[in-house]
């Protein structure tokens, strides 16, 4: 396995208008290797003195500095750069994030660090193509919008994809001209650090990103700050009624939230059994199960439950679990202490309210943060690990008769962002997809993304859509400008 003797990793600090600087209390806190559980080195523990510095940074670049003249085909030139400058540190990159959370290299290089780049490149090709429009009115007027950038914008990331999650909210925020506070989770700030670094190197004007890593109370200051214009945040809904409420409170700056899932993954009698029964497993065990869309409320027509729940079982118990080093393990470490005990808490839950744990719920391996692949049988959906997210390698499955009863049940969570159908019938794929109260649904596969596609919850799931031309509306706001021609 990887350990601290094979990869540098120098004492973290914040990256503040384009300097790397210390906290001002001079407090730093740790960082830990989740499969090993030992630590990884340190990084600044950030105060509200350290946001203010980050957002006043941000102020000057973007009032004062030389971004705000920066042409928009510029920006986009810039993240080009970056995304090639991330493409020949992937290998470094990965192994820096499977070092710092836990997950498999094997998915880091094939999945993360893949999306990392293709997401910059996507913004940097859209930059110089966010515009305004003429509009036909009454009378001798010329009138037109402008989309200009909001300003300053914090972003709060969350621990299960650092790097990816760190490009969904700098790439399109960049793109857009504004400037940038972002906060890594404290759990994993080792690649937001690096990425800061390979910034700095491709040019961006100081201030435009800034970098602040710490604990919650950083990141309640960002979302509270006078001088924030919007404030996105990914994470638990609880920690997003929060920012919600500090939006609101300090200068009703605007706000897009996600935050997390009970997904449901629909299979129908028709279905490819054996493309269903794969696309259940990864659905639930990819990067152990830590993911905010993970199908964690696995539905089953009744006349397959039994074929199909069996087969799953064996896929668990096939999964390889382990040194996220080795080329062939297929599922990591949860990402910390906290997370692998909330997990097995909820599997103790689960067997208490009566469902049968036909398979894993319980530690692999006496070192680490490693959960067995675990699926429950028997449950309903009013149970706890029917209803709250697990966020981890959990799958609750249920039993269903027809399509107007699992889009009943599939709908009654608070949660809504994202669902799975599987069948060869095209029309009833196409009436649950309707029917789903889901930001996405996916039809015959699982975990399908692009940078170029919404993505984003219903209801408690939170509201604003990351990705696509659809996140243009978080970044910018819309000038209207009328001019008398008479």
């Amino acid at each position: 396995m990887l350990t601290k003797a094979d990869i540098t990793i120098e004492r973290g600090q914040h990256l503040i208008n384009g300097e790397w600087v210390d906290s001002t209390s001079g407090e730093t806190f740790e960082t830990e290797n989740p499969a090993t559980g030992e630590m990884l080195g340190t990084a600044a523990r950030g105060s509200a003195e350290d946001i203010d510095r980050a957002v006043k940074a941000a102020r000057r670049a973007f009032e004062k500095g030389p971004w705000r003249r920066t042409s928009a085909r510029e920006r986009g030139r810039l993240l080009y750069k970056l995304a090639d400058l991330i493409e020949s540190h992937a290998d470094e990159l990965a192994r820096l994030e499977t070092l710092d959370n836990g997950k498999p290299l094997r998915e880091s290089h094939t999945v993360d660090l893949p999306m990392v780049i293709d997401c910059f490149r996507y913004y940097g090709g859209l930059a110089d193509k966010v515009h305004g429009e003429t509009i036909p009115v009454s009378g001798n007027f010329l009138n037109y919008t402008l989309r200009e950038p909001m300003g300053v914008v914090g972003q709060i990331i969350p621990w299960n994809f650092p790097l990816l999650m760190a490009a969904w909210k700098l790439a399109p925020a960049l793109a857009t001209g504004n400037c940038c506070v972002l906060k890594p989770a404290e759990q994993t700030p080792l690649t937001a650090l690096r990425l800061g670094q390979l910034i700095m190197e491709v040019g961006f004007p100081e201030g435009v990103v800034n970098i602040v890593t710490g604990y919650g109370d950083a990141g309640a200051a960002l979302a509270a700050h006078m001088d924030v214009d919007k404030v996105a945040f990914t994470g638990h809904y609880i920690t997003g009624e929060s920012v919600m409420k500090a939006a609101a409170e300090s200068n009703l700056k605007r706000v897009s939230l996600e935050l997390g899932g009970k997904s449901p993954n629909i299979i129908f009698a028709d279905a490819d059994i054996g493309a269903a029964v794969r696309g259940a497993a990864m659905g639930i065990f990819f990067n152990q199960g830590e993911v905010c869309c993970a199908g964690s409320r696995l539905f089953v027509e009744e006349q397959i439950h039994d074929e199909v729940v069996a087969a799953v079982v064996e896929q668990a118990k096939s999964l390889k679990v382990g040194d996220p080093f080795d080329p062939s393990t297929e599922m990591g470490a949860q990402v910390s202490r906290e997370q692998f005990d909330k997990i097995l808490g909820y599997v103790a839950k689960g067997k208490e309210e009566g469902a049968t744990c036909l398979t894993g719920g319980g530690r692999l391996g006496d070192r680490g943060y490693f959960i067995q692949p675990t699926v429950f049988d028997d449950v309903s959906n009013n149970m706890t690990i029917a209803q709250d997210e697990i966020f981890g390698p959990v799958v609750a499955t249920l039993k269903f008769r027809d399509v107007e009863e699992v889009i009943q049940a599939g709908n009654d969570s608070y949660y809504g962002l994202a669902a799975a159908v599987w069948t060869r019938d095209i029309s009833k794929a196409h009436r649950a997809a309707r029917a789903l109260k889901a930001g996405t649904v996916w039809v015959n596969c699982y975990n399908t993304f692009d940078p170029a596609s919404p993505f984003g919850g219903y209801k408690m799931s939170g509201f604003g859509r990351e990705n696509g031309i659809h996140v243009l509306e978080l970044y910018t706001q819309v000038k209207s400008i009328w001019v008398n021609l008479d």
